[in-house]
């Protein structure tokens, strides 16, 4: 199917992420109109709106094809009635993070690493988000709250890489991405910093000049674990700031999130794990999604899962062949399944 994009944006110079990130898509009936789509075929929940708005950047929203319900990158980002769904297992905290966050900001779940909240909010409501109910409130530290998860940090020698998570980590300022980071550089016993992020993906325009400079000038090993779940999210913008990543020596893997009528067939994944590949990232982990409360409709099982990760293992090479995951409450790491 040929994919007809949606002109957002038009302007006689380029946009800076900042801008971009001013100027989301909150409003239902703005994203209806841009897609020439009718939501009295697919109406949208107001209950799942007050729960945990629409955010959606223009660039990612430009490569959804008009008129069409069943778009994967739609899928992801549309408020649907399905969310009001109450199923069972389904809850608010499945992996009951709150258990594991001994200072603000900072979750300690796993051996020889941790997790920062370096920001409480993202670029985009990914509807299967399982920190959609998170208390980012109570987990978004002032600078003295900072310097209370780094000494936590410092005074445990046996953690050696910190994961910044969120939220998403690239959604704060350069400035205080920069100071994070030399913060936990002073760290001696630290040797890498892991990024889990969205914004190369939904927001290419973020792999900007200042923060090249700070990431080529850590004396920590950088990791980017990108988060995209279709080969449509994939533009020229977005390959081409994997491109920069790796030139100044980050290692790029891709973490995707198995979705139901998105991502949820042996073709769309190899086709994903293949056009990564062409430009230097690798596939990670393929993660079940949390059976977070009102995510039902994302769904899928694991029998069918194993027998989407036979076929890659039969039709591709084995670096191209992600691990199938999960987390489960309390494990010191994730769960493989198949």
């Amino acid at each position: 199917m040929t994919n007809q994009v949606v002109s957002l944006i038009r302007s006689d110079r380029a946009e800076t992420w900042q801008e971009i990130l001013s100027d989301l898509i909150t409003d239902p009936q703005e994203l209806l109109r841009l897609l020439k789509l009718d939501a009295a075929t697919s109406p949208y929940s107001l209950d799942a709106l007050a729960q945990f708005p629409l955010k959606a950047p223009r660039p990612f929203v430009e490569r959804i094809e008009k008129g069409n319900w069943h778009d994967p990158l739609l899928r992801q980002i549309w408020p649907s009635r399905f969310e009001e769904t109450q199923a069972a297992g389904f809850v608010a905290d499945p992996l009951h993070e709150e258990e594991f966050n001994p200072v603000p900001g900072l979750l300690h779940k796993y051996q020889g690493r941790v997790l920062l909240t370096a920001a409480p909010h993202c670029a985009i409501h990914c509807r299967y988000c399982f920190r959609r109910h998170f208390d980012y409130r109570a987990n978004s530290p002032s600078r003295a709250q900072w310097e209370e998860a780094f000494a936590y940090i410092a005074n445990d020698s046996s953690i050696e890489e910190v994961i910044l998570s969120g939220g998403d980590p690239l959604a704060i300022s350069d400035s205080q991405f920069h100071w994070l980071l030399q913060q936990l550089a002073n760290i001696e016993a630290l040797t890498t910093v892991r990024i889990h992020t969205r914004l190369p993906i939904v927001i290419p325009q973020r792999i900007s000049n200042e923060l090249v400079r700070c990431l080529s000038e850590t004396r920590l090993r950088l990791v980017m674990v990108v988060h995209c779940n279709h080969r449509q999210e994939l533009d020229s913008a977005v390959t081409n700031g994997f491109g920069i990543l790796g030139d100044i020596g980050v290692t790029m893997l891709n973490q995707a999130v198995l979705l139901k009528d998105v991502n949820d067939s042996a073709e769309t994944l190899i086709d994903l794990n293949k056009a990564l590949f062409q430009h230097n990232v690798l596939p990670y982990y393929l993660h079940m999604p949390d059976q977070v409360a009102g995510t039902e409709h994302f769904y899928v099982t694991d029998q069918h899962a194993i027998e989407l990760i036979k076929t890659l293992h039969a039709s591709l090479p084995g670096y191209l062949v992600p691990r199938l995951v999960r987390e489960n409450p309390g494990e010191r790491g994730k769960t493989r399944i198949a």
